[in-house]
This record gives C-alpha cells, structure tokens and sequence, in this order.
C-alpha cells in the first residue's frame, strides 16, 4: 500500500497514525505496520488506523491495527481520533456523526475544544473478583470487554507496581484464552475521579492512555462503590478522560480531547 498522505494523532496520549483509504486500497501487511508503528526507525504509534467507505446508515467505516500488526475489534481513543481526522480533513462536515467497527456501529459528536465523546459497545462477560498468582503475588480483579477485553485491579499504589513486566504476565495467563486481555492496574483518588495505569495487548507495554480500558476501570469501579456517572479517568499521560453510562452500563460513553499532531506525506 502506497501512502500519500497521512495524519498522526494524540487521543489523551494514546497515539495514532490515520490513513485516508475510502479508494480501497490494498491494506498495509503486518510487518509494513509494525515497520510504520515502530518508534525511532518509523513514525512511531500505538496503532494504525484506516478510514475506509462505510456502509449504509454509517459516514465511514474504522479499521484498526494494533502496532505489532494485528487487527484489532476497536480502540476507544482510536475511534474518538479518526472521528476528529474525519471532520478536520472534511470527509464530514457534521459534528454528530456515525461510524463503523467490527464491533458496530458507533455515535460519536464533536464538542469545542476537540473533544470528542464516543460510544462505544455496551460492556459484558463480566466476572468479578477473579483471583489470579503470578510473580509471586496475589492480585483480586474484575474481568470485562468493552469492545475488547480487560482485566481491572484496584490498588492502594499503582505508582510503584512494574506494568509492564507484570502486566505481560497476567494478559498471556491461560484464564483469559488464547487471545489474551488488556490489563489495568486502578486508584481511586476520590469519588467519581480515578487513575489508571494499562498494560495494552497488541502494543505489548504499558500505554500512555487507554480508552476501552478507562471505560473498563470506570464501569468496575462505579459497580463495586455505587458511583453515579460521569466518572473522570486521569490517564497515565496525565490528560483525564470521561466516562459515561446509564444505570445498566448498556450505553457507555468516552469523551476527551484529541491533538492532531503532524500532518504526512509519500510514506513509503
């Protein structure tokens, strides 16, 4: 796949390398995407994503891909980024829009100050207080898909604990299947206001923000503490994200800003 034109954008600090692909270009390999994601040698991106032509009833369709190639089901940031690249490029004019995933259909509206809200597919599977042993330790959690699936662990201190290294242990124990799960590590700072620390599959490290993983921690923690929505998510990147839902978690909302980075051209 040739690339003449591309967008490299920031959800909250989830970064994102967007393509305009509404000709139905033939889709990059695994190994050119891992080449384009890979940092100091390529652009550098959490993920890769396309737009392409949508189908009936949706303005366009989102096609992601993890940085190590693999397609991926959604990316909550991932969608609220493509939906500003969308606007800012006039591909819409709208700022209430819909879209498409593998998980469906999504709204999504454009606020001031390049906020975009989201919703994403209403949460399931959840199992809670799933207790699991690695690295010598003991952790107790919540199991969840948001769109893709995670494990919640609240901690008194999630400063010190080695997301990476223990992250990658937990999201390959044979409790979460073949595929694996995203893992987030949860303080409640006070009510209605927590942080988070997420070891995402696909990038295979810690990332700066997660949004189907904020929406995982907010909705574990909303349940276990009665705490009405919205609930803000303050990102290891430090920007804070929003999280809305009804009283049956069946509609679920995020919203935060997204930061066009740079604009580029004749990517080989």
């Amino acid at each position: 796949m040739k690339i003449d034109f591309f967008m490299k954008v920031s959800g909250s600090g989830n970064d994102f390398i967007i393509i305009d692909n509404r000709d139905g270009l033939k889709r990059p390999s695994p190994s050119n995407i891992k080449k384009i994601c890979k940092e100091k040698t390529g652009i550098g991106a959490d993920g890769l994503i396309l737009l392409e032509k949508g189908e009936k009833g949706c303005d366009f369709r989102m096609v992601y891909f993890n940085n190590d190639g693999n397609e991926a089901e959604m990316c909550g940031n991932g969608g609220r980024s493509v939906v500003l690249f969308a606007y800012l490029m006039k591909i819409v004019k709208k700022r209430d829009l819909i879209f498409c995933s593998k998980k469906g259909k999504h709204r999504a509206q454009i606020k001031d100050g390049n906020v975009v809200k989201l919703q994403l597919s209403t949460p399931h599977s959840l199992k809670e207080n799933l207790k699991i042993k690695t690295d010598g330790r003991t952790f107790i959690g919540s199991f969840i898909n948001t769109g893709v699936p995670h494990f919640v662990i609240e901690l008194d201190d999630i400063e010190s604990i080695d997301v990476k290294n223990i992250g990658r242990k937990i999201r390959f124990l044979k409790v979460f299947g073949k595929d694996g799960t995203n893992v987030n590590f949860v303080k409640r700072i006070k009510k209605g206001v927590i942080k988070i620390r997420t070891y995402e599959r696909g990038v295979e490290d810690e990332t700066l923000s997660c949004g189907t993983g904020s929406v995982a921690s907010a909705v574990i923690i909303s349940k276990k503490y009665s705490i009405p929505s919205p609930l803000k998510v303050v990102a290891r990147s430090g920007e804070i994200l929003k999280v809305y839902f009804d009283e049956n978690y069946s509609e679920v909302f995020l919203e935060g800003k997204v930061t066009p980075v740079f604009l580029g051209y004749n990517l080989l």
